[in-house]
């Protein structure tokens, strides 16, 4: 028997160098992505301008994306990183910690056995690779051994599950701190009556129904079905997204199958395969080239120029947002970074000249969605990847979309300064935009104007893949960072560290949804529910409504890329039959995506912006009151686009 003491010493102890190693390891992760763009940018001059390619550039972005993303999933559970919802466990934390402790326990568990069947299925692989001296590339042009990529992946594995359990660690510790329980009979040390065993009771109770249903005599489409239910249980609860969709895609295959190794083999196989692809580089160089453009301070330099241009219309400052918003979207991609300048740039600046904090923090939060429509948008790649459409098809299709939904949001905001003033501005205060001048406006959109050549005009006129446009758009956003000195090393390397963190919680969920597919295939759902509304359903535009809440219900509690990564399989199929065009649907899909991060009760671009904004004397309801006139007009150019597909496909 091992005093408390003792016991949080040395938990403390391993806690703090698993840290550390992580860290470590995923410090030199997020060297390679830097790397890879430079390796990029270097393929693009040496075709472009010496007229001699790079040799074996999109095999190496294709091996290193899967390596890099195991080699920083420990450290991205470590920073609280890995993607999972709070609704459940959030709550259980702050009322009763013990049974969220205890269900945590249960969480990491299960992400210990993922990553371990992983590492598992791996060790064959490098076996052989090291053995037979495998390479990828081809013979007299490039050719790179395979098994440094497999040893990433198994010692990523490896030390995911050493990560998982150190949490586990942490979570014993936090059932024996106060003196609340004595872990497991190991820690000496008072005991009290622990708050919360009702809830654990629940959990278990469920997930004991859950055994029972999966060792039940089902057919696969029923077997389908059960593990769809308790997924999208066990992501309420709490759980990790990508292993409640591993957990329950591996034990729906194995029964499915009626074989272990079956399962066993297909997640190795998704593991190793499903983001070795050179598409999937678009992802962290996106990310990259975006968190460089906030570290610039172009989004602030955007909104002051529009502000200054707009400052003596009604509602000025709020259409400046929206528009200052669109620019920034047009070069970075992400919706929750906008989110996050736009809350730090804009809100101040619109309070201090007079309008409501609400409507300020509205315009904020709403407009910010233009970052996952106006091209380049990280999500329309990610449903291209999906759909297996082409990524520039979906680009030119979010062009008059994206332009209809700025105007909207700039003539929406203009009719409520006019017609319902109070609810804009809450003092008749002069809007004054001092210090600028049309040199300087010329001088601040300059970069802008760059990066948007470099980054759509690439693509559009061909010159560039996705990917490519993300290395070229990434090294010149971190030249403008530079030129303007807003980029110290340090300031870099936090960007290069929170680019690794948010690419593996984005490839990771790619890699379980890879898993997930595969299973839904084997069940037979999708091709049951295309044959139900392909027969007696409501037809495509029925179809389409009921898909649309769907999205929209679970954009209250889950983040965008996993709405997609749960629905898409389900419903792609279903497009096709009903006459659908899928590019069409993407678009769709990403404004209905949005809609839901904006709605209560957990609409996560509201948390950001809560989480972003220094007064702390906002509440949460103060900015879905905010957002509500915004969603109202996204709801209406949803509707529109629709039933009139043709604004999606205007430059087809």
């Amino acid at each position: 028997m091992i005093s408390e003491r003792q016991f949080r010493h040395t938990t403390d102890r391993a806690e703090a160098g698993v840290r550390s190693l992580t860290g470590f390891v995923s410090g030199a992760a997020s060297i390679w992505i830097f790397c890879l763009m430079l390796l990029i940018c270097g393929d693009i001059f040496g075709r472009t301008v010496l007229n001699t390619p790079l040799q074996g550039v999109s095999e190496i972005v294709a091996n290193s994306i899967v390596a890099i993303v195991f080699l920083q999933a420990a450290h991205a559970l470590m920073s609280g990183r890995m993607t999972r919802t709070d609704i459940l466990i959030g709550w259980l934390e702050a009322e009763r910690p013990f049974a969220a402790s205890l269900i945590r326990i249960v969480f990491h568990l299960a992400g210990i056995f993922v990553f371990a069947v992983i590492a598992t299925g791996t060790w064959p692989k490098l076996a052989d690779a090291w053995i037979e001296n495998e390479f990828f590339g081809a013979q007299g042009v490039f050719t790179a051994p395979v098994w440094p990529i497999k040893a990433c992946l198994f010692a990523g594995s490896l030390l995911t599950c050493l990560a998982f359990a150190i949490q586990v660690l942490h979570d014993i510790k936090t059932l024996a701190g106060s003196g609340r329980v004595a872990p497991l009979k190991i820690l000496h040390t008072p005991t009290v009556q622990p708050r919360g065993w009702g809830y654990f009771a629940a959990f278990a109770v469920l997930l004991v129904l859950g055994y029972l249903l999966f060792s039940a005599d089902l057919g696969r489409v029923q077997i389908g079905l059960v593990a769809i239910a308790f997924m999208l249980l066990l992501i309420f609860s709490g759980a990790h997204i990508a292993v409640a969709l591993i957990v329950l895609s591996f034990l729906g295959i194995w029964l499915i199958r009626d074989n272990p190794n079956v399962a066993m083999r297909s997640l190795a196989l998704a593991a190793d395969g499903a983001i070795n692809r050179y598409l999937f580089g678009v992802v962290p160089l996106f990310v990259l080239m975006g968190l460089v453009v906030d570290a610039a301070d172009i989004g602030k330099d955007a909104f002051r120029v529009a502000a200054w241009l707009l400052q003596k219309i009604k509602g000025g400052l709020g259409m400046a947002t929206v528009a200052a918003n669109a620019v920034f979207a047009s070069i970075t991609g992400i919706s929750i970074a906008s989110a996050a300048v736009f809350s730090r740039v804009a809100v101040p600046q619109m309070v201090a000249n007079g309008y409501n904090n609400r409507f300020a923090l509205g315009v904020v939060a709403g407009s910010s969605v233009l970052g996952m429509l106006i091209p380049p948008s990280l999500l329309l790649i990610i449903y291209g990847v999906l759909a297996e459409v082409s990524v520039g098809a979906l680009f030119l299709a979010a062009i008059v979309p994206g332009a209809l939904l700025a105007a909207v949001f700039g003539i929406g905001i203009y009719l409520m300064a006019l017609l319902r003033p109070r609810l804009v501005m809450q003092s008749e205060r002069p809007t004054v935009i001092e210090g600028e001048t049309w040199g300087s406006a010329v001088t601040k959109l300059t970069p802008i104007a760059i990066l948007v050549l470099i980054v759509l005009g690439g693509i559009y006129s061909g010159i560039f893949t996705p990917t490519e446009a993300g290395a070229a758009g990434a090294a010149a956003a971190i030249g403008v960072a530079l030129a303007r000195r807003k980029l110290t090393l340090r300031r870099f390397w936090n960007v290069l560290v929170e680019t690794g963190l948010v690419s593996v919680s984005i490839l990771m969920l790619i890699i379980a949804a890879s898993m997930y597919s595969r299973m839904l295939t084997l069940s037979t759902i999708p091709q049951e529910v295309t044959a139900l509304f392909t027969s007696a359903g409501p037809g495509l535009y029925g179809f389409l409504l009921v898909y649309v809440a769907i999205v929209i219900v679970m954009g209250m509690i889950l983040d965008s890329t996993s709405i997609m990564l749960i629905l898409l399989p389900l419903a792609l199929p279903i497009v096709p039959e009903l006459g659908g065009d899928l590019v069409w649907f993407g678009i769709v899909t990403v404004i209905a995506v949005e809609i839901g991060l904006l709605t209560p009760p957990f609409g996560l671009t509201v948390y950001v912006v809560k989480a972003t904004i220094a007064d702390r004397n906002t509440t949460l309801g103060d900015i879905f009151i905010g957002t509500f006139p915004f969603v109202i007009m996204m709801s209406i150019v949803t509707l529109i686009l629709m039933f009139f597909p043709s604004l999606s496909l205007f430059f087809r």
